[in-house]
């Protein structure tokens, strides 16, 4: 199995997807990005990887509104056609979601139906529109959260949205196992993004709290996460399936 040669990036315009694009560049793989409202940060993440030496481009993509992704598959593979000349995806990696956090009381049926839609029925749908223009042997990783394996006051309907794309991915696996492609779920622990209005990097109390209950002593970087993803996806890792790979720095055990 070989590095693949192109790859996409849900949510590409900010935080772990900006990360994410740039370490697949940085192993010269080219970049397609996604944005939903971000246009100016995934202008902005394209430049980066071109000034590193590496390509990519980004596509405008509602991950909520699952009824616009057969056109978008259309115009992604005509994107990758005329740019680099082949229109097969090698690496799909579902990062766009929402984190909505709130108290059981206070959850209302509409930010219920967001988190869900987006997380959980966003991902499949758009796996399902994507999977025939994916290459034999190609990659799929699914964004989800350490928030599935520890707990966090208000964090209920997210985890319960990640742990359905964590039952999602291994489900892919044994069902696209048979065209060689490897379906994993990366879910990463504390890391200092702008998820969440940014309280992870902008709270050194919370950032304190988190590092002191941290194997490794501190929270992450969205360097970090993006580089476990561009190892998921290299020939290294080709006997690698079915999993859910935890980048926390040992965070909450």
């Amino acid at each position: 199995m070989t590095e693949p040669r192109n790859a996409l990036v849900t949510g590409g315009n900010r935080g772990l997807g900006r990360s994410t694009a740039r370490a697949l560049a940085h192993r010269g793989i080219k970049v397609a990005l996604t944005y939903r409202s971000g246009a100016s940060g995934a202008a902005e993440t394209v430049r980066m990887i071109e000034e590193e030496g590496g390509e990519a481009f980004a596509l405008r993509l509602d991950i909520g509104d699952a009824g616009s992704f057969r056109g978008f598959a259309a115009e992604l593979t005509g994107e990758l056609l005329d740019r680099w000349g082949h229109d097969r995806l090698d690496v799909l990696v579902n990062n766009a979601g929402t984190g909505l956090f709130d108290a059981l009381e206070e959850v209302t049926p509409e930010r219920f139906d967001e988190q869900v839609g987006v997380n959980f029925r966003g991902t499949f749908f758009l796996i399902q529109a994507l999977v025939p223009h994916l290459a034999d042997g190609g990659r799929i990783v699914n964004v989800s959260t350490s928030l599935t394996r520890h707990v966090s006051p208000g964090t209920s309907v997210y985890a319960a949205s990640k742990a359905a794309v964590e039952a999602l991915t291994r489900s892919l696996a044994g069902e696209l196992g048979p065209r060689g492609i490897r379906v994993n779920a990366v879910a990463p622990g504390p890391s200092a993004t702008d998820f969440n209005g940014g309280a992870m990097r902008d709270d050194p109390e919370l950032r304190d709290f988190l590092a002191a209950h941290t194997a490794l002593g501190r929270v992450g970087s969205p360097e970090e996460i993006g580089d476990a993803i561009a190892a998921l996806v290299s020939p290294g890792m080709r006997w690698v399936t079915a999993q859910r790979l935890e980048v926390s720095g040992g965070a909450l055990l």
